[in-house]
């Protein structure tokens, strides 16, 4: 409970910090954003996007889920930061864009049924063990901005790349009983995946 607490005011602790730099870079031009997809999947999500130069701008979604679902016997917890560096090829929060984003965080995943496996590892083990660690990595992206409005954009992006992570590994999603330590994995692939609504000042 105590790490969790902890993890919320780092999180609200990043978000004032955002909203502190949009207000800064407000005669820059700026935006703030929300992922509808993660709003889906029950995650907590802010965006802050911030212009650079007329054709680059620096995109920043942290993403906060402290949830236990049914009746705690899966777990989908995170806290991730992706920020984003962005080329536009028209003007900056219009049309079409390439990205390249770091990516790090912390997770508690387990309970989640399923049959996969990827890369050499058995994520159908998830089904009934539960990983707790950190990752990090990078990765390439590419997106489209549509404007809806004079404040209103729709934004559709995906990206690919590269993470590195190490956990914990529990007999079980509510239990304590560590079988792995300290693991090293590898992951290639889908890094990102975002419908945002957008804000732009």
């Amino acid at each position: 409970m105590y790490a969790i607490n902890r993890e919320l005011r780092r999180f609200i602790l990043t978000i004032l910090f955002f909203i502190g730099s949009m207000q800064l870079a407000n005669a820059q031009h700026a935006a703030i954003k929300t992922n509808l997809l993660s709003d889906a999947f029950t995650n907590i999500n802010l965006g802050v996007e911030i212009g650079l130069a007329p054709k680059w701008t620096l995109d920043i979604p942290v993403q906060y889920n402290p949830w236990s679902f049914r009746n705690g016997t899966m777990k989908w917890k995170h806290l991730t930061i992706q920020p984003e560096a962005r080329y536009w090829f028209c003007d900056r929060f219009s049309r079409h864009f390439l990205g390249i984003h770091a990516h790090g965080g912390i997770y508690n995943i387990g309970g989640i049924k399923n049959n996969i496996k990827y890369m050499g590892f058995d994520v159908s083990r998830l089904s009934e063990e539960r990983l707790q660690g950190w990752f990090a990595g990078a990765g390439i992206s590419y997106g489209y901005a549509f404007i809806l409005g004079r404040h209103w954009n729709l934004e559709l992006e995906a990206g690919v790349g590269y993470a590195y992570t190490r956990s914990d590994t529990y007999k079980c999603t509510d239990c304590g009983s560590k079988v792995e330590e300290n693991v090293p994995r590898h992951y290639v692939g889908p890094t990102k995946a975002a419908i945002n609504l957008v804000y732009v000042f």
